[in-house]
């Protein structure tokens, strides 16, 4: 087993008995079970990460026999210099606050309380750096209490439990590790929470295959300094993966999403990820009503741009305020129709493409998970959003996903690429017949090999025709298509020629001619026996 793989089964046994406790406490696969779960975790991340920052700073820390007394034992004007220099994407605690403290003070009195109360005071002396922000200016703090508001008795015995298992396990010997590492640690803690929506915004982990073609496509070469940004952003999948591909140290996150739980998940993952310094662009609210991020008067633009926006949602009480003059630039292939019997099934993701179009910088691009029906429609909303991508000249291409690539839900879904800069050719590619069939749970789910996902971003990025699979093309000839984004209907149906000689020919010609005198036969003695039956009929 090599080391990391050690590490990430230590990481998912931390999780797990986590998940113990909690279901000894009755909290099993409850809302509570996955607050306390969340700030456990992030709890003990965040004390380890700042252990190991100051042992980088003072290095004696490290060789100290009990780093929690040589801690407590550094000069109070000295420890707080440490703050100073604390790594930006650290939090800083006192000494009272830290995990080694809290596991000293475990058989005092209200251990519960101490231990609520110093998750809330963590949150508020790194407010500037951790806290959430709403569409009204509201701030989410990072902790909220982890025991008195979800534990009715026994709080000191279970405050005390989940402290043990905390220190079981040091993450200090997995901060240098990478994005890969954390998106699998992330996709464990929340595989058991992700089952809701997030109200009204979409689904909280996008597959990896949708989430790596769509970041590796769309990454930038050497591009330094960009904004990245994604309306719809759930717990992050897609803007973590665009982050790792352009690297963290050269982006600057932006997100709006309206579910609180998602954007706490988002948090842990910028948390994980080494992009701290992104949280405060982290927006709980309705891009679609109140878009928050701002220049000036002006919506601001982005470089990059992801999305896997709700697919339909009940916005019917919104139109008026989305049909303000204000909107008309922002959706101007207008709103979405609202269904007589079934609200919830307005196609609120036109509006999502839109209001990405409008927010792209001179030199964006975007890449949007979409539901394949929207590549051909052959009138309304998506038809203008087409036709405006190619007189604009600001289409990359298509990508038709595998059906079942998202194990909860049917819908067949594409990938779409915008960039504002292509005055070229467009890649349609069509990967529906890639990918395996796997159970997963009670559905079933496709899932492409790592060849199969680099051959979608191989030919994408080359843009290489390969027959029925992709094609290059012309925004003529998209026009000529009546705007059709779909590959097949661009791919050459041929005709195999196969030479044969003039005896080959007679044979094959008097073959055909035995055949049917064949078939005349038979259908003549069909017919018979019909009309013999029929005159055996009789009325009764």
């Amino acid at each position: 087993m090599t080391q990391d793989t050690n590490f990430k089964q230590q990481t998912k046994e931390l999780i797990d008995s986590l998940k113990a406790v909690c279901a000894g406490a009755g909290l099993g696969n409850t809302a509570g079970e996955f607050n306390i779960i969340l700030q456990s975790f992030l709890y003990k991340f965040l004390n380890d990460k700042f252990s190991h920052e100051v042992k980088k700073m003072r290095p004696e820390l490290a060789e100290a026999e009990n780093f929690q007394e040589a801690l407590e034992a550094i000069p109070e004007k000295e420890y707080q210099m440490l703050s100073i220099k604390l790594n930006v994407n650290a939090a800083f605690l006192r000494t009272d606050q830290t995990l080694g403290f809290l596991f000293n003070q475990q058989n005092e009195a209200d251990f519960a309380k101490r231990f609520d109360d110093t998750l809330i005071d963590i949150a508020a002396s790194n407010n500037a750096l951790f806290a959430v922000s709403t569409e009204d200016g509201q701030k989410l703090q990072l902790f909220e209490g982890v025991v008195e508001k979800y534990v009715a008795s026994k709080r000191d015995a279970f405050a005390k439990a989940i402290i043990n298992k905390l220190v079981e396990f040091n993450f200090e010997n997995i901060m240098n590790q990478g994005f890969d590492f954390f998106s699998t640690i992330f996709e464990y803690l929340i595989k058991d929470y992700n089952s809701d929506s997030g109200g009204k915004y979409a689904e909280y982990y996008t597959p990896h295959a949708v989430s790596k073609i769509m970041a590796t496509i769309l990454s930038p070469q050497g591009d330094q300094s960009v904004s990245i940004f994604d309306p719809s952003a759930g717990s992050g999948t897609l803007l973590m993966n665009l982050a790792h591909a352009i690297g963290p140290e050269n982006c600057t996150v932006y997100s709006q999403d309206i579910s609180q739980k998602s954007s706490n998940l988002l948090r842990l993952n910028l948390v994980l990820n080494g992009l701290v310094h992104s949280i405060g662009n982290v927006i709980q609210g309705n891009t679609m009503t109140d878009p928050y991020h701002k220049e000036g008067q002006q919506l601001r633009k982005f470089d990059y741009i992801v999305s896997n926006p709700p697919f339909k949602l009940d916005f019917s009480d919104d139109l008026e305020k989305l049909g303000a003059s204000t909107n008309k630039d922002r959706f101007f292939a207008g709103l979405p129709n609202v269904p007589k019997k079934a609200k919830d099934k307005m196609a609120i993701y036109p509006l999502f493409i839109q209001h990405i179009m409008f927010s792209l910088s001179r030199k964006g691009k975007a890449a949007i998970v979409v539901p394949t029906g929207f590549i051909t429609a052959q009138s309304g909303i998506e038809k203008r959003i087409r036709e405006k991508l190619v007189e604009d000249k600001m289409l990359a291409g298509v990508v038709s996903m595998p059906s079942n690539i998202f194990a909860t839900t049917g819908t067949n879904v594409s990938i779409l690429f915008i960039d504002k800069n292509n005055d070229k050719d467009v890649v349609l590619l069509d990967a529906s017949n890639l990918g395996t069939m796997v159970k997963e749970g009670k559905n079933q789910k496709t899932v492409l090999s790592p060849e199969e996902e680099d051959q979608v971003i191989q030919t994408f990025t080359d843009k290489k025709a390969i027959d029925d699979f992709s094609v290059v093309v012309s925004y003529e000839e998209i026009a000529a298509k009546n705007y059709s984004l779909s590959a097949g209907q661009y791919f050459e149906v041929k005709i195999e020629y196969v030479d044969i000689t003039a005896d080959e020919f007679a044979t094959k010609m008097n073959d055909f001619e035995t055949n049917l005198e064949s078939l005349f036969v038979e259908s003549k003695e069909l017919e018979k026996e019909i009309q013999s039956n029929l005159k055996g009929v009789r009325y009764e």
